[in-house]
């Protein structure tokens, strides 16, 4: 079986890092990440994208980002 390679353009944090985070580093890390999403997407829409998986992986990063973003302020 082939070994998945993990691409430069979404660098996927493991869960654990993330919620090691605290709220601050958490806002900044995914304000860059939806910042590369709408680039990706500017890509995409030009038709300048590669690997269109790129979307559905960064997509899923914001989504658990914003997950325990929220749950860190419901604790707070």
């Amino acid at each position: 079986m082939a070994a998945k390679k993990k691409s430069d353009k979404a660098a996927r944090l493991p869960v654990g890092e993330l919620r090691a985070l605290d709220v601050g580093d958490l806002r900044s890390k995914l304000a860059d990440q939806r910042r590369e999403l709408m680039d990706t997407r500017l890509k995409h829409a030009v038709a300048q994208l590669e690997k269109t998986s790129e979307l559905k992986v960064m997509r899923k990063q914001v989504a658990r980002m914003e997950t325990i973003l929220n749950e860190k302020e419901q604790r707070a």
